[in-house]
């Protein structure tokens, strides 16, 4: 076994337990909620390194229905995916979205 790993290795490699890549998931969604076009581009980064690690984008490709091209170009730093594919990406990854209450302040 090599003695160092690269970040990137190590984070696909986290990301293959379920509980990791939701909460992987859910601090990129944290991140996002000030709408930024830098915060959104790192939810997709997100979505593609959890996709890896759970097999890969051919594989969430024929789970979703989606063309692989598609999904490559959705999950990109330019992409901007319509709900029902981010609602089709979630739902292949085995997870669920849901909508909760902020925290009165």
């Amino acid at each position: 076994m090599d003695k160092y790993k690269n970040y990137n290795d190590l984070l696909i490699e986290s990301l293959k337990k379920p509980k990791e890549a939701v909460a992987y998931l859910n601090a990129a969604l944290e991140e996002c909620k000030d709408g930024s076009a830098e915060s959104q581009k790192l939810l997709l980064i997100a979505f593609k390194n959890v996709a890896f690690a759970q097999g890969g984008i051919s594989r969430l490709a024929n789970k979703t229905g989606l063309g692989r091209e598609s999904l490559y170009k959705t999950l990109s730093q330019r992409g901007n995916p319509k709900l029902t594919t981010l609602t089709a990406l979630i739902s292949a990854l085995g997870f669920d979205l849901k909508i909760s209450l902020q925290p009165k302040r």
